[in-house]
């Protein structure tokens, strides 16, 4: 067995090696403090077929016996995971997602499962650490290593990982990643701190983290595996250059169409035309064996030329400046039985929410690896398929619309009145009707304008936009409010949301080996701006909430009774409670 130590804000991490789980790929047992957390690695000997993307499955396990609880309910046994290890899966997922090959398609699968906890010590850090350490020691081909912490900002001062009793005084809670040069994920809720705050708060977490990487460099000298060479995908050269020669000023005309509908019409078409093309020029069985590889380019080209205008050309497919925020439309009070509503629509996103306001009592209960907690103010989020004009069947809620409804909830978090202020518990449900980007930040902005209908009295409108950044070469260009084309062909997806005086929720993905700080700068200013915009948008339509409730909502009266006449309202043996 091998075992390593460092400090991080005077607390041990220790990594071991060699003593668990020793048929995967890799498997190391991280100790923060007391808590434990087994992280293991495992890749499929061969590619997947037919698929054209790279299959990576995180799994974080939350067992009740690291904290000493027996699960609730009749079978005594963990069931489906909660939503707080859904979002840690996805906060691991991000940062390490883009150091794998391009064109990588064996599985890869990545479980952490929690094995005790001490409160003070987040057991997701620790997973993420040891996702890193067990990737760069195995011979999973992974470009470097990452490291990640959580940052807080107590009393005025930047904190490295948080204690419990920090946390309840913190303006901050932030988690970020890296390597050892750049930012690769962030994800953080505030209580409207300045961009310049945030910003300082990232590099601060930034400078622990190239220390982590550090410790992970040295753990693979001493017991790193040798990186096996697996088939990457490539297309066929000589096909790879008929289509470009075919396809390419035909793709580039139908890209540069301002309708989403309509754009994807036009490319479908040039797809379609391109195929029959070479379905009459090869032989049957050629062509039966190039579909594929065709297929491919074409999805190169769109994905290379929709680069190079945006960040060459500084031309975006719908025609918009490269700050420029589409049209706006905003509506409160549309559904007459709801206690609150709102319709908040961008270009061709739209999202409906709702808000129903119900007793303390109906609160929600949170049994998990945290001791028993509740919380009154829930928010949810649903992405039919009709939204984006496909067909799908029904299901529960995927890993992404709970990673959506909890950035939105966290968004409006510091605007919601306390208990004391206003003594009802507060869902709202968002209905993404159509989606064409940025859909978890209108239904912050729908949430908003649902909340000031039901009359709840919020501290402040809040308002959320996405930014995107596509960088080729030394070019680069950072937008507002992108579209699905720009998220889903850009490097970055950057979501911001906040009040006029600031930011409230950061959620950061990026595609691409990670970012630096003018970057991170220009894109929270241009996000400030986007940000001020929405709001006198919304306040156009609703400018603070109703001085009434709905005449649906249910009525809570709190009055405070003398200490004196207290027998009186209990009665003889609590005869007039009874």
């Amino acid at each position: 067995m091998h075992k390593w130590e460092m400090t991080i804000a005077g607390r041990p991490l220790i990594i071991e090696y060699g003593k668990v789980a020793k048929q995967a790929n890799a498997a190391v047992l991280v100790r923060y403090g007391e808590t434990v957390v087994l992280v293991t690695a495992t890749m499929a000997k061969e590619p997947r077929e037919g698929i054209d993307f790279f299959p990576l499955l995180v799994d974080y396990e939350e067992r009740l016996y690291a904290v000493g609880k027996i699960p609730g309910g009749f079978i005594k046994r963990e069931g489906r995971p909660p939503e707080s290890a859904i979002l840690a899966a996805r906060m691991i997922d991000r940062p390490i997602r883009p150091l794998f090959p391009e064109g990588f398609r064996n599985d890869v699968q990545i479980v952490a499962t929690v094995l005790s906890v001490e409160p003070d010590n987040e057991p997701s850090i620790a997973a993420m650490i040891g996702a890193s350490a067990a990737l760069h020691i195995s011979e999973i081909p992974f470009a470097e290593p990452i490291g990640g912490v959580k940052v807080g900002k107590v009393d005025g001062k930047l904190v490295i990982n948080p204690t419990i009793a920090q946390s309840e005084k913190s303006d901050l809670q932030l988690v970020v990643a890296g390597t050892k040069d750049a930012i690769m994920m962030v994800e953080a809720g505030a209580n409207e701190l300045t961009e310049d705050e945030v910003l300082e708060a990232i590099l601060f977490g930034h400078e622990t983290i190239k220390e982590i990487v550090a410790f992970i460099e040295k753990i693979r000298e001493e017991v790193g595996k040798p990186k096996v060479d697996v088939p990457l995908y490539e297309p066929d050269p000589e096909i790879n250059k008929e289509v470009r020669e075919f396809a390419t000023a035909k793709m580039v005309a139908a890209i540069k169409t301002d309708e989403k509908l309509e754009r994807e019409a036009l490319i479908e078409n040039v797809k379609a035309e391109t195929l029959e093309y070479f379905q009459n020029k090869l032989d049957e069985e050629v062509y039966a064996e190039s579909e594929k590889t065709i297929n491919e380019v074409l999805d190169n080209i769109v994905y290379e030329e929709v680069r190079k205008m945006i960040a060459v050309d500084k031309i975006r497919p719908d025609g918009r400046g490269l700050s420029e925020i589409r049209p706006i439309t905003c509506e409160v009070g549309i559904l007459p039985r709801t206690h609150g509503s709102g319709l908040f629509t961008r270009g061709q996103t739209q999202v409906l929410t709702a808000c129903t306001l119900g007793r303390v009592s109906e609160e929600q209960i949170l049994d998990g690896l945290s001791e028993e907690d509740s919380k009154r103010y829930i928010h949810h989020y649903n992405f039919p398929s009709y939204s984006v004009g496909e067909v799908r069947p029904i299901r529960s809620p995927g890993r992404r619309e709970i990673g959506h409804g909890a950035l939105a909830e966290r968004a409006l978090l510091p605007v919601i009145p306390s208990e004391e202020a206003f003594p009802y518990t507060i869902r709202l449900v968002s209905e993404v009707l159509e989606s064409n980007g940025s859909s978890s930040q209108a239904s912050v902005c729908g949430s908003t304008l649902a909340l000031m209908d039901a009359g709840v009295p919020i501290r402040k409108p809040v308002a959320g936009v996405a930014m995107g950044l596509l960088k080729d070469g030394d070019d680069f260009a950072i937008l507002t409010d992108i579209q699905g084309m720009e998220d889903h062909y850009g490097d970055m997806d950057f979501k911001v949301a906040g009040t006029k005086d600031g930011i409230t929720a950061i959620q950061m993905d990026i595609k691409i080996k990670g970012i630096n700080r003018e970057i991170l700068k220009q894109a929270l200013e241009q996000a400030r701006e986007g940000r001020l915009f929405i709001l006198n948008k919304m306040a156009e339509a609703i400018a603070e909430p109703r001085p009434d409730l709905s005449p649906y909502a249910p009525r809570i009266i709190t009055f405070e009774i003398d200490p004196d006449r207290i027998r009186d309202v209990i009665g003889p043996g609590g005869k007039m409670i009874r």
